[in-house]
């Protein structure tokens, strides 16, 4: 019987234009895109030219430092853009696609997981690109081919507002899922959330993974969170994490013989007429994804990825590898609000009682937008961070000793367990409007240069 962990701190927030269960088609884009930026930790090194004709599964780009890491085209088509910014940092390797129906995949061959050895799994995933999707914690980054990980940890839903739904996504995919789950267990031992408000049986059911059920709002969908409670990292231990969808990727690897990274995204936000789900591949621009589905009227924020953690784009920009979302929220620099913070507000959310929406019905859904509404002063000590960070560990202090520079005293205050997804909630309540994500991710990279 599966273990249940109970999260008594985070902080649910019901936003208006959660995606509906249903399906809607849109075009395939012309062009798409793989971004370096979406793998933290690799040094690119780009291994096609401008005009090249690659498959779906050929190598675009290697990591510098292990090269057996690939990086692999979503489509077959020709690379049509190498694209380089200051100092020749590479900001993405685009192929203008070939029609879907002439679309040529790289045949890896279908395997069978059962009778491969660890080595051939990582063999398989290595030179597929598939390894490229793997994370590993401490640090947040692409993980190392080389190191031997205690656990790999796959979360199966997402408590964020806004994200997608993943037992809807998995509708039809349930083979490939198992298989993923397979090749995962071959490498490491392998744990899978899910949550107590879950019915999926097939979530329930799955084999060769450990489950572990987790009641309580978010974050408890983040795979840090769970990785603290059922497995801390200790300072030497090294945990790898892979996305759940990408999870499947994986599965229609050895089922398929081919890449194939077509992902079901929510196309969300209370910007969006009719939100729903669509089908599109890794890399897909997005401007073909929302168009015409957009309220017009507003200045509107566009969100590659999660609207607590993802990045402003725009539609020339492409959807993340990592991303399962695509969310559009009011900018907010249109609003001109008579009296300002001063009024009763009963239509704004607030995680105190500073509004009198505390007193409306915790169903109701609320319109967030864009504006930090405030400036960046010094920090408060109110336990406000506390309050919404379900994690053994003080967020606050290990905020200030990231903000000082101070390695030993993050190192002691468990800096090796978490990623900035982890402090999304802490960035929203933050009466001091710090960047704590950012803040994170900076300590993140200077303790992996300082361990390098």
């Amino acid at each position: 019987m599966a273990k249940v962990i109970k999260l008594r701190k985070g902080l649910d927030i019901n936003l208006k234009g959660k995606a509906a269960k249903e399906m809607f088609e849109i075009k395939n884009s012309d062009t798409y895109a793989l971004i370096p930026d979406d793998f933290l930790g690799v040094k690119p090194k780009v291994v096609v030219k401008e005009n090249d004709v690659v498959k779906a599964g050929d190598a675009l780009f290697v990591d510098k430092n292990h090269p057996e890491v690939k990086f692999v085209s979503p489509v077959s088509g020709v690379v049509s853009l190498v694209e380089r910014g200051e100092r020749r940092k590479l900001l993405s390797v685009q192929v203008k696609a070939d029609a879907a129906k002439e679309q040529k995949f790289v045949d890896f061959g279908k395997k069978n997981v059962e009778t491969m050895t660890t080595e051939a799994v990582k063999t398989a995933l290595l030179e597929s690109g598939m390894f490229a999707f793997f994370k590993q914690r401490p640090y947040d980054v692409v993980a190392c081919p080389e190191d031997m990980p205690k656990a790999i940890f796959v979360s199966a839903f997402n408590s964020m507002p806004l994200a997608a739904d993943f037992e809807y996504v998995l509708n039809g995919q349930e083979t490939d899922f198992q298989t993923g789950l397979n090749a995962l267990a071959k490498l490491a031992p392998t744990h899978l959330g899910i949550s107590s408000k879950q019915t999926s049986t097939v979530l329930k059911d799955v084999k060769n993974v450990t489950i572990t059920v987790f009641e309580g709002a978010a974050p408890a969908g983040n795979v840090g969170v769970q990785i603290n409670h059922v497995s801390p990292i200790n300072k030497g231990e090294i945990v790898w994490t892979l996305g759940a969808e990408e999870v499947i990727f994986i599965g229609r690897l050895f089922n398929k013989g081919q890449v194939d990274l077509t992902r079901t995204i929510a196309v969300a936000g209370s910007e969006v007429k009719n939100p729903a789900y669509s089908v599109v591949k890794v890399g897909q621009q997005i401007g073909g994804i929302v168009d015409g589905r957009l309220i017009e009227g507003k200045s509107l924020r566009i969100i590659n990825g999660n609207v607590m953690t993802g990045r402003k784009s725009s539609c020339q920009d492409f959807l993340g590898a990592h991303s399962t979302e695509i969310n559009v929220i009011p900018e907010g620099d249109d609003v001109h609000e008579m009296l300002g913070w001063i009024m009763p507000r009963f239509n704004q959310f607030s995680t105190s009682r500073s509004y009198f929406s505390w007193l409306c019905c915790g169903k109701k859904e609320y319109v967030i937008d864009a504006r930090i509404k405030g400036g960046e002063r010094h920090m408060i000590m109110s336990n406000e961070y506390d309050r919404v960070f379900p994690m053994d560990i003080y967020p606050a202090e290990l905020v200030k000793a990231i903000i000082t520079g101070d390695i030993d005293r993050m190192e002691a205050l468990g800096i090796y367990e978490v990623a900035p997804e982890d402090f999304a909630l802490c960035e929203f309540v933050d009466s001091s409007k710090l960047e704590v994500q950012r803040i994170v991710r900076e300590g993140l990279d200077m303790l992996r240069k300082e361990m390098a």
